[in-house]
């Protein structure tokens, strides 16, 4: 396992700021989210139409790991599925095999996200690339019985667990350790089961416990710092703290 940061912990940085502020922090490992509006690192409709310039964009990582790839498209998008395949292929030029989805809202009849799923894991496995769906508050994935059972029926499809979404969610309190042998991909921050997002060393994530939970399935890869800035709060602190505390885990 290696601790990682999202590229959207830093809202607020303008973007040639933010890679640099991570590796300040001492981060090594990045996650960079693909979407069509102007926060997004890269635009998935640009991997389609010019795959070359789509990679020159991640040519200057600052020495970071890019450790995953975010997928922050509606399947509304008319060409969803082309602009997946085309990041499929960007994934694999950049040797990036996790890419993250999020999860249907709930009501999404169950056949058109398996439907869904289905390409996008065929897509994937075409250029050895891992799909991990989010779990999410008021997705389908916040149930972690309901995420089960989309991964054992989409063979190939991978979870990329939020543990805040279930320690805060409406099915906060239940055993969520099931979905362990499905995860590709993990988002930390601390909460508690009344706010999702709290400062370092006030919630109830278990740290140590998970990452011993996780390490029981073989999961090696990344532990991925997803916060945003709290209001009245130093957030390159706080992101330091967490850097250091996971890093005294591994």
């Amino acid at each position: 396992m290696f601790v990682c940061a999202t590229s959207e912990c830093f809202p607020n940085l303008p973007r040639s700021e933010v890679l640099p502020t991570l590796v300040d922090l001492q981060y090594t490992a990045v996650e960079l989210r693909m979407a069509e509006d102007a926060a997004a690192w890269c635009r998935p409709s640009l991997a389609l139409e010019n795959p070359e310039q789509a990679f020159e964009t991640f040519r200057d990582t600052h020495r970071l790991t890019i450790a995953a790839l975010n997928f922050d498209l509606p399947p509304s998008d008319p060409q969803y599925q082309e602009k997946f395949a085309a990041c499929c292929k960007l994934a694999k030029a950049l040797r990036v095999v996790p890419l993250v989805v999020p999860a249907a809202e709930l009501g999404t009849p169950f056949n058109e996200e398996i439907e869904r799923l289905r390409g996008l894991v065929k897509s994937a496995s075409l250029e050895g690339s891992l799909v991990a769906m989010k779990t999410t508050i008021g997705c389908m994935t916040e149930d972690p019985d309901t995420a089960v059972v989309l991964c054992d029926t989409v063979k190939g499809l991978g979870l990329a667990l939020d543990p805040s979404h279930y320690i805060a969610g409406p099915r906060q309190g239940r055993d969520f350790s099931k979905v362990f042998p499905h995860v590709c991909h993990l988002y930390l921050r601390d909460s508690t089961k009344s706010k999702l997002y709290v400062r370092v060393g006030q919630g109830e994530v278990d740290y140590g416990k998970l990452i011993s939970q996780l390490q029981g399935v073989g999961y090696n890869r990344a532990l991925t710092v997803d916060m945003t800035p709290l209001e009245g709060f130093d957030h390159k602190a706080e992101m330091r703290k967490m850097r250091l505390l996971l890093d005294s885990l591994l």
